[in-house]
């Protein structure tokens, strides 16, 4: 039994600021039962015809605590029949929750459809507010050599060659990727998000800077040299690949992924729900695939996790037409697209989380509906999505449209 992707739907992001962010005054509850409303208001399916709310969300404490999905289920209006639960695999969250999704129905043991997606606001619930033992306790991490994801992506420069120069000229394509399509609209997926009073806070992805350059990225510092060196990470680092004779350190705020709100869902099922929601499917879930690597490099895991999603599929790389590969770090995209020879005029083509930030828990489901949309848009058949995750996983998504 095949999974289906009936529709998808994401908010814009917000900056993930307190202070600056326009998205900080709505809570994560409220941002998630308005974007089930409006999905169900743009497809008017019966809600009845809905099993399962699965999100993904990294940081499960504070407003974003005691079962998000369900709380979210509950106050969406859709019923109280609509179970849900909170999938947590770190960055890879929103795509694992949808990989779950397509599981169950490939199975069976979903017999309706089911929503998944996932949801972060980091303006509210700040990245380690639940001080997990994986980056906070010295007994676990120490003898792991777990270090932070920054130092992670330097290490990954310093090892394979990447300069500044190349790591910069991604961020400078990214943010100009992204202004394109936004100003072009091939963000259709995307809505704004009004307020209680049906006020607009925000329309845009509010992290575009469409006036980068190789010069205005020059004169930003490296964020994670002062953090290796009065912490010893970057002790840790060429401990563990002896290799690599120094550390460079040369990603910024500029060629990283921003901190941001937001969330996404999609709506999956079987094809012979098709009747029962009134929808025809956009495309099938063809392949799935998570995979561990090594924790102190950490961010390599987006190509075996493709590899072994194409060795399922029976596919080889020239069988897909567009890669969405999330921009975590600059050096993340330059090592996946070497590693596995995609051509960068394939990969991101309307930018990605340098550009717009990166949501944690809600990125994957938004990256995958980002490739839906430009397949179709462009006509092309089959889409792979993939993210780095920490600890040194890997996952992957293949789409093939119907």
């Amino acid at each position: 039994m095949d999974a289906f992707i009936y529709d998808t739907l994401r908010t814009v992001r917000g900056k993930g600021s307190a202070a600056k962010g326009a998205l900080s005054v709505l809570t994560p509850e409220y941002i998630g039962r308005y974007l089930l409303q409006e999905f169900h208001k743009k497809n008017q399916f019966d809600p009845n015809q809905i099993e399962e709310l699965i999100l993904g969300c990294v940081s499960q404490t504070l407003d974003q605590g005691s079962d998000i999905a369900k709380t979210i289920a509950m106050t969406s209006g859709y019923g109280t029949h609509i179970s849900g639960y909170t999938v947590n695999r770190f960055c890879g969250s929103g795509l694992e929750a949808i990989n779950q999704a397509a599981a169950y129905l490939k199975s069976g043991y979903k017999t309706k459809a089911v929503i998944a997606g996932g949801i972060e606001s980091m303006s509210r619930v700040p990245m380690g507010a639940d001080f997990g033992a994986y980056f906070f306790d010295p007994a676990v991490s120490i003898p792991h050599n777990v270090v932070p994801q920054g130092i992670s992506a330097d290490l990954i420069a310093s090892k394979y060659g990447y300069s500044r120069a190349e790591l910069d000229s991604l961020a400078v394509e990214s943010n100009k990727r992204a202004y394109h399509a936004q100003e072009n609209g091939f963000f259709k997926s995307r809505i704004a998000l009004k307020d209680f009073n049906g006020y607009t806070v925000l329309d845009t992805d509010e992290n575009i800077r469409q006036d980068t350059t190789l010069e205005s990225l020059s004169k930003l510092n490296s964020s994670f040299e002062k953090l290796a060196q009065m912490a010893g990470y970057d002790e840790v680092a060429l401990d563990k690949y002896p290799e690599v004779e120094k550390l460079e350190f040369l990603h910024h705020p500029g060629n990283s992924s921003a901190i941001v709100d937001g969330a996404a869902i999609m709506l999956l099922g079987t094809q012979e729900m098709s009747n029962a929601l009134g929808m025809k499917p956009r495309a099938k879930i063809v392949s799935t695939a998570v995979v561990s690597t090594e924790p102190t490099i950490m961010l390599t895991g987006p190509a075996p996790a493709s590899r072994l999603a194409l060795a399922r599929a029976g596919m080889s790389v020239s069988d897909i037409d567009l890669f969405e590969v999330n921009e975590a770090f600059a050096s993340v995209v330059l090592r996946f697209m070497e590693d596995l020879g995609v051509p960068h005029q394939k990969t991101n083509v309307n930018g990605g989380a340098i550009a717009m930030g990166h949501p944690l828990g809600a990125t994957g489901c938004m990256i995958l509906g980002t490739l839906l949309d430009e397949l179709e848009r462009r006509n092309l058949s089959t889409g792979l999505a993939t993210l780095c995750i920490g600890g040194g996983m890997g996952i992957a998504t293949i789409i093939e449209r119907v």
